[in-house]
Protein backbone atom coordinates (compact mmCIF):
# COMPACT_ATOMS: atom_id res chain seq x y z
CA UNK A 1 0.00 0.00 0.00
CA UNK A 2 1.30 3.23 -0.89
CA UNK A 3 1.92 6.17 1.96
CA UNK A 4 3.23 9.25 2.37
CA UNK A 5 5.44 9.79 4.89
CA UNK A 6 6.07 13.20 6.36
CA UNK A 7 8.83 13.26 8.22
CA UNK A 8 9.93 16.33 10.48
CA UNK A 9 13.50 16.94 11.76
CA UNK A 10 13.77 18.79 14.96
CA UNK A 11 17.07 21.07 15.11
CA UNK A 12 18.80 18.95 16.80
CA UNK A 13 20.55 16.37 16.94
CA UNK A 14 20.22 17.55 12.83
CA UNK A 15 22.33 20.80 12.86
CA UNK A 16 24.99 19.14 15.09
CA UNK A 17 25.24 16.26 12.41
CA UNK A 18 25.47 18.77 10.07
CA UNK A 19 28.35 20.60 11.77
CA UNK A 20 30.13 17.57 11.99
CA UNK A 21 29.53 16.53 8.42
CA UNK A 22 27.38 13.09 8.69
CA UNK A 23 24.18 14.43 7.90
CA UNK A 24 24.73 12.95 4.40
CA UNK A 25 26.11 10.01 4.93
CA UNK A 26 23.14 9.41 7.44
CA UNK A 27 20.31 10.37 4.66
CA UNK A 28 21.80 8.43 2.08
CA UNK A 29 21.92 5.59 4.21
CA UNK A 30 18.03 5.78 4.75
CA UNK A 31 16.86 6.17 1.54
CA UNK A 32 19.33 3.60 0.61
CA UNK A 33 17.28 1.42 2.90
CA UNK A 34 14.17 2.48 2.42
CA UNK A 35 13.88 3.05 -1.09
CA UNK A 36 11.01 5.30 -1.06
CA UNK A 37 9.38 5.76 -4.88
CA UNK A 38 9.69 9.65 -3.99
CA UNK A 39 11.62 12.16 -2.26
CA UNK A 40 11.84 15.85 -1.27
CA UNK A 41 12.86 17.63 1.39
CA UNK A 42 11.17 20.88 2.80
CA UNK A 43 10.41 23.57 5.52
CA UNK A 44 7.81 22.52 7.40
CA UNK A 45 6.90 25.13 10.65
CA UNK A 46 10.15 26.51 10.10
CA UNK A 47 11.70 23.26 10.70
CA UNK A 48 13.32 20.71 7.92
CA UNK A 49 11.49 17.76 6.99
CA UNK A 50 11.10 15.21 4.17
CA UNK A 51 7.88 14.18 2.30
CA UNK A 52 8.42 10.42 0.73
CA UNK A 53 6.45 8.00 -0.37
CA UNK A 54 6.95 4.54 0.14
CA UNK A 55 5.30 1.17 -0.36
CA UNK A 56 4.29 -1.02 2.35
CA UNK A 57 3.94 -4.47 2.03
CA UNK A 58 2.07 -4.85 5.73
CA UNK A 59 1.29 -2.61 8.23
CA UNK A 60 4.64 -4.15 10.28
CA UNK A 61 6.73 -1.95 7.33
CA UNK A 62 6.16 0.65 9.37
CA UNK A 63 9.06 0.24 12.31
CA UNK A 64 11.49 -0.79 9.08
CA UNK A 65 10.44 2.98 7.48
CA UNK A 66 10.22 5.32 10.47
CA UNK A 67 12.98 3.60 13.20
CA UNK A 68 16.11 5.06 11.34
CA UNK A 69 14.67 8.57 11.30
CA UNK A 70 13.51 8.13 14.76
CA UNK A 71 16.94 6.66 16.05
CA UNK A 72 19.29 9.47 14.23
CA UNK A 73 17.37 12.37 14.32
CA UNK A 74 14.68 12.19 17.18
CA UNK A 75 12.10 13.19 13.95
CA UNK A 76 8.38 12.54 13.77
CA UNK A 77 7.09 10.53 11.52
CA UNK A 78 3.05 10.60 10.27
CA UNK A 79 2.16 8.44 7.47
CA UNK A 80 -0.71 8.79 5.32
CA UNK A 81 -2.48 6.20 2.94
CA UNK A 82 -2.10 7.60 -1.05
CA UNK A 83 -4.25 6.65 -4.07
CA UNK A 84 -2.75 6.70 -7.87
CA UNK A 85 -5.80 7.79 -9.90
CA UNK A 86 -5.78 4.36 -11.09
CA UNK A 87 -6.44 3.56 -7.54
CA UNK A 88 -9.35 6.12 -7.34
CA UNK A 89 -10.76 4.68 -10.58
CA UNK A 90 -10.96 1.31 -8.98
CA UNK A 91 -12.52 2.57 -5.83
CA UNK A 92 -16.55 1.99 -7.66
CA UNK A 93 -16.93 5.72 -6.71
CA UNK A 94 -20.51 5.94 -8.57
CA UNK A 95 -21.65 2.30 -6.43
CA UNK A 96 -20.54 3.88 -3.37
CA UNK A 97 -22.86 7.06 -4.57
CA UNK A 98 -25.91 5.13 -5.08
CA UNK A 99 -25.79 3.06 -1.98
CA UNK A 100 -24.68 6.00 0.46
CA UNK A 101 -26.40 8.99 -1.55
Amino acid sequence: MKMLLNVEFPLEPFNSLVRNGKVGNILERILETIKPELAYFTEQDGKRGGIFIVDLKSPSDIPFISEPFFLNFEASCKFRIVMSPEDLQNASLDELGKKWG
